[in-house]
């Protein structure tokens, strides 16, 4: 058997502790896209979507295709970590589903604003379901993109692996 330094003991327990807190995280986002991805294709299939115009099959085709990029880059982890699974890349993996899932999020944050401005056009139209979807690319684009790297800068990794270690 080998021998663990703490240390390395304590980095890893770090590695398990991360990759657990994304994958919890990415359940999260995975249900909210799937039910999405679902009513997407739903739509599809109903009598007015038949008479849709070009435009609003259009909006609802590339939403659609923002959505299973969501669902594509939000589930990667998953296979990712059971495919590397003790080969010990865990270190690796966490890094590479630390990129999917922000791009997921962004594919996700596409496909909302996709959604709502489709909505917008079917029940209002004209520039009133522009405005609608402009508005919730700023909200999405805001909360979740602009302000935590806003946090982000004002932080340094050393600090935040400091207080990683202060929990331990």
């Amino acid at each position: 058997m080998v021998a663990v330094s703490q240390a390395e003991e304590s980095y890893q327990r770090r590695l398990a502790r991360n990759l657990n807190e994304l994958l919890q995280e990415l359940r999260v986002a995975q249900a909210g896209v799937q039910i999405l991805f679902g009513f997407l294709l739903s739509i599809a299939f109903t009598e007015r979507y038949a008479a849709a115009d070009a435009y609003i099959r259009a909006t609802h085709l590339i939403t659609v295709l923002f959505a299973a990029g969501a669902v594509a880059l939000l589930t990667a982890p998953a296979a990712w970590h059971r495919l590397l699974f003790r080969r010990g890349r865990r270190e690796y993996v966490i890094e590479v589903a630390n990129n999917f899932a922000i791009v997921g999020l962004a594919c996700l944050a596409v496909a909302m604003t996709g959604t709502i401005l489709l909505l917008g056009e079917v029940i209002i139209g004209g520039w009133v379901a522009i405005a609608l979807g402009a508005f919730a690319a700023v909200v999405f684009g805001t909360m979740w993109f602009a302000w935590p790297w806003r946090e982000r800068g004002r932080d340094t990794v050393e600090d935040d692996e400091d207080d990683e270690d202060r929990l331990e």
